[in-house]
């Protein structure tokens, strides 16, 4: 054969690889709503950017007449290409070929990829449409699984692990996006579950759907296995290189900064009438998050889950920060199981990362109730203490209304660790609220008095003003300063620069030992 002859038997290879399982299934897959794995991979990376690994790879089984259906690539895409014309490593399942089931070499082409990333320090971002492992190929199928878990574990902590849920992603396959860093699911079309609907009628007698069991939106809500939910798969790709934007390649390097565009002295007048005069009223703290970070920066993190935590990224004079919030709008703000848990995986992914975290507080404490006791609060709230208090990147915490009893310490108090602590002059740090601790203090002579209420409350001003107030915690210390609301942010940018060489070792030890 002459060159040109080679050259043209390697384009029609080519050619054939492209079209993965064939027009017919390509065509299937776009009535669903769905894109092709390369469709994918061409939407997502930068223009012209994609190197591909082992475009030619097929299966080597011979069982059940696999042998008489080969494709290349073997199920599905890998390689490497730009976002943002920084390196990402990623894998795309092609549904067309086996339904984007795992065998042998499919494992095999995932795990290169991710090796690749390890070794090169940049990110790892997995698309899966997938109907899980390829059961004519057996042991060989679970083993396959197993090696990425293994990676996965590997990669944690050290280059971020994104993965984007596009189809189905089932039995011991959700495991793998359950160890990344974020899930992405697209509605309608995305599910993930360990066992389908119709085994848990078998075993149970319950009847449920898939959008019940596992859609997005339940992931996004009840479990809190999803951080992201979109309508399409376009959008979902767009958000994914926006997170990017805010994460470095690995953990040995700084967060990306952009070029600022909002002033870092710019004082925001409405922050000093956020907070109602009305203890009790609730306000938004993504308004007081917006009023501080660069203006239009604020990119929330597992929204619909445990609301009454607000978690996400932000910048600060360009430089990427992660903002941890309590959310008055929601159950006051109180710290719950769900909350804590959500709080304690977004602050280590940031200390993992070299993020600094700043802290907004307004906290009546934990909540309280046996289902929550039961569920096991106290575990579950030590996580969140124990995240913030192991976490060695810059931290900063304002607090704007209360802070209360242990949930006080927990929410990057001083004493647990963090950098710089301020207060706004509306905060009420003490053991309890007012009520609370009158009704405790002055119980006899409550019982006693002609107008309970009426001496109620005055004992309730009377604490409020002594002891409900910032000023004790600034005479001790625990707070640095008392900040006119409209201070906040550029001090807060004068400090993270202050911060920015901050160096904090821990023990020598393989690891600590997080509650569980």
């Amino acid at each position: 054969m002459t060159m040109d002859e080679r050259i043209e038997e390697l384009e029609a290879m080519r050619e054939e690889a492209r079209k993965g399982g064939g027009e017919e299934r390509i065509q299937k897959q776009h009535d669903q709503g769905k894109l092709t794995a390369r469709e994918r991979v061409d939407y997502f990376l930068d223009d012209g950017t994609f190197t591909e690994f082992d475009e030619f790879r097929t299966h080597r089984s011979h069982t059940f007449d696999m042998q008489e259906r080969e494709y290349y690539g073997d199920g599905v895409v890998t390689g490497y290409g730009d976002v943002n014309g920084r390196t990402v490593f990623l894998f795309a399942h092609d549904f067309t070929v086996y339904g984007g089931s795992l065998g042998e070499i499919f494992a095999e082409k995932v795990t290169k990829v991710m090796d690749k990333a390890l070794e090169t320090g940049a990110p790892v971002v997995g698309l899966n449409d997938s109907a899980g492992a390829r059961i004519q190929e057996g042991i060989d199928s679970l083993a396959g699984y197993a090696d990425i878990f293994h990676r996965n574990q590997k990669a944690s902590g050290v280059v971020p692990q994104i993965s984007v849920v596009m189809g189905p992603c089932a039995g011991g396959a959700v495991y793998s996006p359950a160890i990344t860093d974020f899930v992405m699911m697209v509605e309608d079309t995305s599910h993930m579950f360990i066992t389908g609907p119709d085994v848990i009628e078998t075993v149970t007698g319950e009847e449920v759907g898939f959008d019940e069991l596992g859609g997005a939106g339940t992931h996004a809500t009840e479990s809190g296995v999803a951080q992201f939910t979109v309508a399409d798969e376009e959008e979902a790709l767009d958000q994914v290189r926006h997170l990017l934007s805010y994460l470095p390649q690995n953990n040995v390097e700084d967060p990306p900064r952009v070029d600022p565009w909002d002033d870092p002295d710019r004082e925001d007048e409405q922050l000093q009438t956020v907070v109602p005069d009305e203890p009790r009223k609730p306000y938004d703290m993504t308004d007081v998050i917006g009023g501080v970070v660069d203006e239009g920066s604020f990119f929330e993190v597992a929204e619909g889950f445990a609301r009454n935590l607000v978690v996400g990224f932000g910048r600060m004079d360009g430089h990427a920060v992660g903002v941890v919030a309590n959310q008055p709008r929601v159950n006051a703000g109180t710290l719950d199981i769900d909350a804590s848990l959500k709080g304690a995986r977004f602050v280590r992914f940031c200390d993992a990362f070299n993020i600094p975290i700043l802290t907004f507080v307004d906290v009546p404490g934990f909540m309280p109730g046996t289902d929550q006791e039961h569920d096991g609060i106290i575990k579950h709230g030590a996580k969140l203490l124990y995240a913030f208090s192991e976490a060695t990147v810059p931290l900063a915490t304002v607090i704007t209304r209360k802070a209360y009893g242990g949930a006080y310490d927990v929410m990057a108090s001083k004493h647990i660790g963090a950098d710089v602590n301020y207060a706004w002059p509306t905060a009420e740090i003490a053991v309890m609220g007012p009520r609370g601790a009158v009704n405790i203090l002055y119980s006899d002579e409550l019982a006693e008095a002609e107008d309970p209420d009426t001496r109620r409350q005055e004992l309730i001003d009377n604490y409020r003003e002594e002891f409900a107030n910032p000023y004790t915690a600034a005479d001790r210390g625990f707070v640095d300063d008392v900040l006119d609301p409209q201070e906040t942010r550029p001090r807060l940018v004068q400090d993270l620069e202050m911060l920015r060489s901050k160096r904090k070792s821990q023990p020598n030890r393989k690891h600590g030992n997080i509650p569980l």
